[in-house]
């Protein structure tokens, strides 16, 4: 829900996340599933379900997949867990090498590639059924298209705000797909969210109470969090 809103049509203002109560059609509620904790699953709404939609809706979601995730932040860490959930593999693709432990640590990735590295890479090649890349900043997509296997696709979702260049060359002799995704709709939501219930998927994240969010904001243009920021507002409202 947003935070607040113009003025509707009979001049009242919508306060969204900020309201006490808010009354909503049916239709366009979800069931949050009560083995789901709020905090580590808030992220889900967002990241959650552009991850979850991007594996559903172009059929990267068949067990025994190999995919390849561009990207180790918020959004990346949420499709490596539906993949693994799903029964497929993973290769994470990252500019930083000191992720490499993590990844496979903590997210049980199968394979780690740094993509400034030309040997990683070229090794690599053609071993990819397909990739999510998750990089909202503008990088090169041809090492990307090379480790796709024919017919691969790479599922955009990173949002550069510059248009990035497009190697039409290996898109048409490997048969190679370039498509885009931007979030789900509400039958796919609940869908997401009660497998992320089943599959006991959540966010990394870290709580934090209103008074740390100006510290907050200075750590994410740090890129210092892993992997995102929940604001505690109940205990804030309690404290007030």
């Amino acid at each position: 829900m947003l935070t607040d809103s113009p003025p509707y049509v009979d001049g009242i203002i919508i306060h969204g996340c900020f309201s006490d109560h808010t009354v909503a059609d049916e239709h366009f509620v979800l069931r949050w599933p009560d083995n789901l904790p709020l905090d580590f699953g808030a992220p889900l709404l967002g990241a959650g379900i552009i991850m979850y939609s991007s594996l559903r809706y172009f059929g990267l979601d068949m067990p025994g997949m190999h995919i390849g995730v561009v990207g180790l932040r918020g959004h990346g860490h949420l499709v490596v867990k539906f993949v693994k959930a799903l029964g497929g593999k993973v290769t994470v693709i990252s500019t930083s090498p000191e992720k490499k432990e993590r990844a496979i640590k903590n997210l049980d990735v199968d394979s780690f590639l740094v993509s400034s590295d030309p040997d990683q890479m070229l090794i690599a090649m053609d071993t990819l059924d397909d990739i999510i890349d998750t990089v909202p900043a503008i990088h090169p997509l041809q090492p990307l298209i090379d480790l796709l296997k024919i017919q691969g696709k790479l599922v955009m979702n990173g949002g550069p705000l510059e248009p990035l260049d497009l190697p039409m060359c290996s898109l048409i002799l490997g048969r190679k797909i370039v498509v885009g995704i931007d979030i789900g709709g509400l039958k796919e939501m609940q869908e997401m969210l009660d497998f992320a219930a089943k599959h006991n998927i959540t966010a990394d994240v870290k709580v934090i109470p209103i008074d740390y969010v100006n510290t907050a904001m200075e750590r994410l243009d740090k890129n210092d969090v892993k992997y995102r920021f929940v604001l505690d507002i109940e205990s804030t409202l309690k404290i007030a």
